[in-house]
């Protein structure tokens, strides 16, 4: 009995053993929002103890497809090392601004954030960010590896304040099977424009509208009216302030043509004024053309019976400029060290590996790796998003951009809409903007 009963204690000795052991496993199932170890947590060497990773909290403004790549990404970066433990918080992006603007002033809030690269620069005057110069060293990292447009872009006083995601902006998206109804498809797929100019593209869209009754020649995006105004602005060689940055530079004969090559088409039936969701009307086959974002193209493209393609927007004012904005990732200046490396490294992951998955979204990703690999390449027109890329116009690097911005958004809406002429809403809006400016 005493042999049997000893032999018994040895066994279920073992067996604790084993769930002990079973228990400092991975857990390789873990979602991207968990604070518990990665599956590599190392011990410190003191007692038998488990370091426990940094834990960070992620902030960023990503719905529907575009934030089912982010959380692939988290789960990826929790899942690829033990160092650091990423906790994820989206929040509307309506309000996401308010609320980061509030965590920032108070010094509580994320350890890592979302900022587009045109709302950086108020958030550096204010001392609010962290520079990041120094801390890429720390998490090997190396800002060359950064397309260098993207690091101009997020860059104050020769130090960078942000990681950039990627470069998104518009493409020349069209409805193969409507354009080849017009008559107006090459045998290689691409538009038949004819004369690219102004008024060539009124021809072209004018065709569309008497071979295709009943279809929107080409969906303009009145609800955010900006964005188009700039493509084509930017084409014509403008800017929305002067060199200097210290006064509005939008009065001129470029605004105005480009705003009167708008109305006429509002006023000839080529676009639908009173559309409010133009890039619905493209997807659902009743708009022929449309600027879409590059975001755009993975829904676009794989909607079955919508036969799609996409180009760079045809220089019609003259230059290949166009509209652009810009991902980044940032740290606020209230972090501590430790979590500041930490966020470092999260960035540094999602950039160079992570940029492979955020690449399906459509952006462009700032890793010059990534668009350079096969991987990318072999997605459907991104050679042509990268060419595209080349020529893309940020917004001015200023603190006051998003007062001159609304200011911009405002005055459009009521030249569009005829409350006000393109002369008068040119003359109001540049007095505006040099009252933000100046004072």
């Amino acid at each position: 009995m005493r042999g049997k009963k000893k032999w018994v204690n040895m066994l279920l000795t073992a067996l604790a053993v084993m769930l002990v052991l079973a228990g400092c496993s991975g857990n390789s199932n873990k979602p991207a929002n968990t604070s518990s170890p990665s599956p590599a947590a190392s011990n410190s060497g003191t007692g038998g103890e488990t370091a426990q990773p940094v834990e960070i909290t992620f902030w960023n403004l990503f719905g529907g497809g575009e934030g089912d790549f982010v959380d692939q990404i988290v789960s990826g970066f929790n899942e690829s090392q033990s160092e650091v433990t990423v906790k994820t918080l989206r929040l509307e992006s309506n309000e996401y601004y308010a609320k980061f603007g509030t965590a920032l002033a108070s010094g509580k809030g994320p350890d890592v954030a979302v900022a587009h690269a045109d709302r950086l620069a108020p958030f550096v005057k204010a001392g609010q960010l962290s520079p990041l110069d120094e801390l890429a060293g720390q998490a090997d990292f190396n800002f060359s590896e950064i397309t260098d447009a993207n690091v101009e872009s997020v860059s104050y006083d020769g130090k960078p304040y942000a990681v950039p995601l990627d470069t998104h902006f518009h493409m020349f998206y069209y409805n193969k099977d409507l354009l080849e109804q017009a008559g107006l498809l090459n045998d290689d797929g691409t538009p038949k424009f004819g004369d690219i100019s102004p008024e060539g593209f009124k021809q072209f869209l004018s065709e569309i509208k008497s071979k295709v009754p009943g279809v929107t020649p080409f969906g303009v995006n009145t609800p955010y009216f900006h964005e188009p105004f700039y493509n084509l602005y930017y084409q014509a060689g403008g800017s929305i302030l002067n060199d200097d940055l210290s006064q509005a530079a939008l009065n001129n004969e470029s605004a105005l043509s480009v705003l009167n090559f708008y109305l006429d088409l509002y006023d000839q039936g080529l676009s639908d004024i009173n559309d409010k969701t133009p890039w619905d009307t493209f997807h659902s086959g009743k708009a022929a053309t449309w600027f879409g974002g590059v975001w755009e193209a993975g829904w676009h493209l794989g909607e079955e019976g919508l036969n799609v393609g996409i180009t760079s927007i045809p220089p019609f004012f003259g230059s290949e400029s166009h509209w652009s904005g810009s991902h980044t990732l940032v740290i606020p200046a209230y972090a501590t060290d430790e979590k500041k490396v930490a966020a470092m490294k999260f960035m540094k992951y999602f950039t160079m590996e992570g940029g492979k998955t955020w690449g399906q979204a459509g952006h462009v990703p700032a890793g010059k790796a990534v668009i350079a690999s096969d991987e990318y390449l072999s997605l459907p027109y991104r050679e042509e998003f990268i060419k595209s890329q080349q020529t893309v116009k940020y917004a001015p690097k200023t603190d006051q951009y998003n007062a001159i911005d609304t200011v911009v958004k405002e005055v459009l809406q009521g030249i569009i809409f005829k409350t006000v002429t393109p002369e008068e809403g040119l003359k109001g809006m540049e007095k505006e903007i040099n009252e933000i400016v100046q004072n």
